[in-house]
């Protein structure tokens, strides 16, 4: 268990505690602050994975987020198991257990690796083209077998034991990315008094810093490690200013909305049971600074693949920061000044190392460095080839003319374990993107660079194409500064730290190698093998767009989303349709940035809390009366109240008579209720209802209807004017949260320039109802407060007052087309007034009634319930509510009222139905045709909405909608019933005190 490829000091890791780790069954040792791949590097671990399509041997490519090759299924017991986990990200912990993912076998004797010797039949878009013949075959055959080979891990069977916690927060300024550019930006934000979130995927904050060896590098006369030191001890002392470490910003959303992941306890064996596992912190900031770095461009040549092959960066991450020797002989691939950086720390470590430049005459100070160092440096040369099985053990290199393309002529191996390859940088512009901006082509980068913005946002450091760690200080000091201001704090100049750093010389873009032989492939999507000929293939084939380009091909649809093969697809494919690189584009960077767990966007909403149980204050008292409940969306509500021998016919029996004869209770806090104030309350409510608000007096209600754009109704409810600028909503149950939402939405997009104020008050009154012709002498008896005498309180009114001691608003609303009162008291007081009325109404015969008799009553007033009576297509016109609708103002949806297809005579009207048998009630749903034994397929001509047995009426009825209803009032029409027709009769849909003589008693 010798970590042979761990250096005998240096690193950040902690040496003095060994822990241990099995990956594939095997036994390995690392140290605290190793990740998972560094440890299996130390230990001489280089075959890591295997690829998608073919199955090839591959190893680590990088040392970060943008790892194609090693993913990892992680088995952490108890049901926690956890598929393409990156390695490279994977903080090692004692006891961690890892297998290889995508192999059928070992991991060196893959039997799936046969795809990669039918590679000639499996090119690009292979899939379009066959499993066609014979048909037959697809579900038997192909389907199966591709099914099997998807997918890369193995999707967890348990449940998921974790915990995720949300949280939701406001900063001033938020900074993504702890490296020399954000760091800055941070502390220069912070010094002004803003609040600050500064938020960082690693461990600890530094960035690059975290993997500089500090050759030849100053800052304000220190080295930068001191300089670091220097940069937390201030971030400690701002109270201002969190930090956020283990933590990836995912996601950039409108008005600077982000999505931040906080890995809490992923990187511990055994996680305190009062923590969670992960936390999505969603975050609303004035200001964003992003300093996302940038990500190493791999060279593109045959057979660059292979374990041993790796980003330059990467080396050097693995040495300087874990203190790990990737290799003991190392060819250094170039067209960047940077990768000098590897080669010297690489080769004062003890590696015998090779540069093959392919710049003709490189100057940077590196360079020089390089050739004083005695480092053998090939110039204007390229890698053409690789061998070796499972590591490379050969690099082939040729001479290249000025434009980078291979000289036909004599082609040098060169022995090696390692190979580190560097083709320049992209800057990480995937959060900018996101958030809408526009990217920019920097030819003398060669990369795509942060270009118009869309939102309160800034760019410093190596995202925005500046590689140089002044320029990062520089800009990351006046982003800080410029955000906090733009926050609205007082700012200062901060002075620039005097930083002394290597001169580089330019960089040349190489993007394609041709190979030294026939046959050779080279691969610029690692993970999904997409290789420089299926590009080729694609635009020969047609694809012009790199949208349609990376579908055919799948270049950059792996998990790591093409973060190191996108710009070299899309360079390629300019080439070959010999257009600028700019004409071609940039794929679609969409969030999240890197995977994120289901469990984080779920957070607690699971098990229970997926569908939270509400209960209204009522609730105990309900089940003490022998309540049977139902779901009504999220609520639990009194169904019926069985007396003992009674089934639920018989209770909603005895329950609408009490109402119809004398005084039924009913719990109606469910109702959504929305408090509405403002200096434009009224305006507001003008422009959401189909009828007039400007004039309705103080303690007065009304009811309205809301419509859609399309003129369809959306929803209903009574509407209270309690003051001048103060208005009480109320909405159907289940459309509570919806219609908040979408009153909001108008609010804040259409119709900023209104001063009006929405809160959800749905929770904070319960709402008894009381109906029938005593319900009057059952109010008063309680009533220490107020009048609510016919004069005082007509119908549709409210007044403050006092019940049972309690202050309550009581408003005259009917559901039922009876004398009703709705008593509204904060909610803390709903039992105790619901058990006062009761025992005061015991003399008047009163009865707790539920959902069902509310639904047989309201029925046979005619009342509507919204999304029983309506579908989405259906009018006030057609309900008969044209009396609510006004001929004089504007809202929304009058216009769609006048399209022609409004006015047929033939829409579907609501109508009612008594049916022939009256003993048979209707099924709801049920079709409507003209014939008792229609021809097929029959014309529908409409259908029931509502059907119930009344004992008012001592015998079933119905609601529908049917086509030209009001004028078939009279016909004998037939509906659907078991295997055939029942008939009906039309009638108008109010079947009760069609006057209203009840209502205003």
């Amino acid at each position: 268990m010798s970590q042979k490829a761990r250096i005998a000091q240096g690193g950040r890791v902690d040496r003095s505690r060994t822990i241990r780790f099995t990956f594939d069954g095997k036994r390995y040792e690392g140290h605290p602050g190793d990740t998972l791949a560094s440890a299996l590097l130390a230990n001489g671990v280089h075959l890591v994975g295997r690829s998608f399509k073919y199955h090839r041997p591959r190893g680590f490519l990088s040392a970060g987020a943008e790892e194609p090759n090693g993913l990892v299924q992680l088995e952490m017991g108890g049901g926690r198991t956890d598929p393409n986990f990156k390695a490279t990200q994977v903080e090692l912990f004692d006891g961690l257990v890892a297998e290889s993912q995508n192999r059928k076998g070992s991991l060196r004797y893959d039997r799936s690796a046969v795809n990669d010797r039918l590679a000639n039949f499996l090119p690009a878009g292979f899939y379009y083209k066959t499993f066609k013949w014979p048909a037959a075959f697809w579900t038997k055959v192909y389907e199966p077998r591709i099914r099997a080979a998807a997918g890369l891990g193995k999707a967890p069977t348990a449940p998921d034991p974790d915990r995720y916690l949300h949280r939701h927060v406001w900063t001033d300024v938020l900074v993504v990315g702890a490296g020399p550019a954000g760091l800055a930006a941070a502390l220069a934000a912070a010094r002004t008094g803003a609040r600050v979130i500064l938020c960082d995927e690693q461990p600890e904050v530094g960035g690059s810093l975290l993997s500089e060896s500090g050759r030849g590098i100053t800052v304000d006369e220190v080295a930068p490690e001191a300089w670091l030191e220097r940069a937390r001890a201030e971030l400690a002392q701002h109270p201002e200013l969190t930090v956020l470490t283990r933590t990836t910003c995912f996601g950039y959303y409108d008005h600077n909305y982000l999505g931040l992941l906080e890995k809490v306890t992923d990187h511990l064996a055994d996680p305190p049971p009062d923590l969670p596992r992960q936390r999505l912190w969603r975050v609303r900031a004035k200001q964003v600074v992003l300093a996302t770095g940038a990500i190493e461009r791999p060279l593109v040549f045959p057979d660059n693949d292979r374990p041993g092959i790796m980003l330059a960066g990467a080396a050097r991450t693995y040495l300087n920061r874990f203190g790990v020797l990737v290799g003991r002989e190392v060819v250094v691939c170039t067209s960047d000044d940077s990768a000098y950086d590897a080669a010297l720390d690489l080769h004062e470590a003890g590696a015998k190392v090779t540069v093959v430049d392919q710049r003709h005459t490189p100057i940077g100070e590196r360079v020089v460095q390089a050739q004083t160092a005695g480092i053998t440096i090939l110039r204007g040369q390229g890698p053409v080839g690789s061998q070796g099985r499972f590591r490379v053990a050969q690099l082939h290199v040729q001479a290249l003319d000025e434009a980078g393309r291979p000289i036909i002529g004599r082609v040098q191996a060169l022995a090696c374990d390692a190979v580190l390859m560097c083709g320049g940088w992209n800057p990480t512009v995937h959060l900018f993107s996101q958030s809408r901006g526009k990217l920019r082509w920097d030819e003398g980068l060669a990369a795509f660079v942060p270009g118009e913005g869309s939102q309160e946002e800034r760019s410093a450091g190596a995202c925005r194409g500046s590689w140089t760690l002044a320029a990062a200080l520089d800009e990351g000091l006046a982003t800080g500064t410029e955000a906090a201001a733009a926050a609205g704090f007082e700012a200062h100049p901060t002075p620039v730290p005097a930083v002394r750093e290597p001169v580089a010389g330019p960089h040349q873009p190489v993007w394609l190698l041709e190979g030294d032989r026939a046959g050779q492939r080279a691969w610029v999507d690692f993970q999904n093998d997409v290789t420089a000929k299926d590009l080729k293939l694609a635009n020969r084939e047609g694809f012009r767009s790199i949208e349609h380009v990376k579908r055919y091909t799948t270049n950059g649809m792996a998990t790591d989303q093409g973060k190191t093969s996108n710009v070299t697809g899309l360079a390629i494919v300019a080439e070959n349709l010999s257009r600028p690189i700019p004409e071609v584009g940039t794929t679609t960077f969409r969030p999240p940035y890197t995977p994120t767990t289901f469990g984080a966007f779920a957070g607690p909403s699971r098990g229970d809390l997926f569908d939270p149980v509400r209960r209204t204050p009522m609730h105990g008292w309900a089940e003490r009366q022998g309540a049977v409940f139902e779901d009504v969306g999220l609520w639990k509500r009194a169904w019926y109240f069985p007396k003992v021998g009674e089934d639920m016919h018989a209770a909603v029996d005895r329950e609408c008579r009490a109402v119809r004869s004398a005084v039924g209770m009913f719990d109606a806090t469910t109702l959504g209720k929305i408090d509405i104030q403002g200096r434009d309350s009224a305006e507001f409510l003008n422009r959401i209802y189909t009828n007039a608000w400007s004039k309705l007096g103080i303690g007065k209600c009304r009811y309205g209807l809301m419509l859609r754009e399309d003129g369809m109704v959306f929803d209903d409810g009574v509407t209270t004017r309690i003051g001048e600028h103060h208005f009480h909503m109320t909405t159907t149950t289940g459309g509570a949260a919806g219609v908040l939402s979408w009153l909001e939405s108008w609010l804040q997009t259409e119709w900023p320039e209104l001063q009006v104020y929405l809160t959800s008050v749905t929770e904070q009154w319960a709402v008894i109802a009381l109906q029938g012709p005593k319900a009057r002498d059952v109010l008063q008896a309680v009533l220490t407060r107020g009048d609510i005498s016919r004069e005082a309180l007509p119908h549709l009114s409210m007044t403050e007052a006092e019940v049972a001691g309690i202050p309550a608003r009581i408003f005259r609303i009917s559901f039922t087309g009876e004398l009703g009162f709705e008593v509204n008291v904060p909610a803390s007081y709903g039992e105790i007034v619901t058990d006062a009325l009761y025992r005061a109404g015991q003399p008047f015969g009163i009865t707790p009634y539920g959902t069902e008799a509310m639904h047989v009553l309201r029925a046979e007033k005619g009342y509507i319930i919204v999304g029983q009576e309506t579908d989405g297509t259906v009018t006030p016109q057609d309900l008969g509510m044209d009396w609510a609708v006004s001929k004089q103002k504007d809202f929304l949806g009058k216009r769609s009222l006048s399209r022609p297809d409004m006015l047929r005579p033939d829409r579907k009207q609501l109508v009612g139905l008594l049916p022939a048998d009256p003993k048979l009630v209707l099924g709801e749903g049920a079709q409507i045709v003209e014939s008792p034994k229609p021809k097929l397929p029959a014309k529908m001509i409409g259908h029931v909405t509502s059907s119930y047995h009344s004992a008012h009426l001592g015998r079933s009825f119905a609601l529908a909608l049917l086509s030209g209803g009001r004028a078939r009032h009279g016909q004998r029409l037939w509906v659907s019933h078991g295997d055939g027709t029942a008939e009906v009769e039309v009638t108008a849909p109010v079947f009760i005190d069609p006057e209203g003589g009840r209502l205003h008693a």
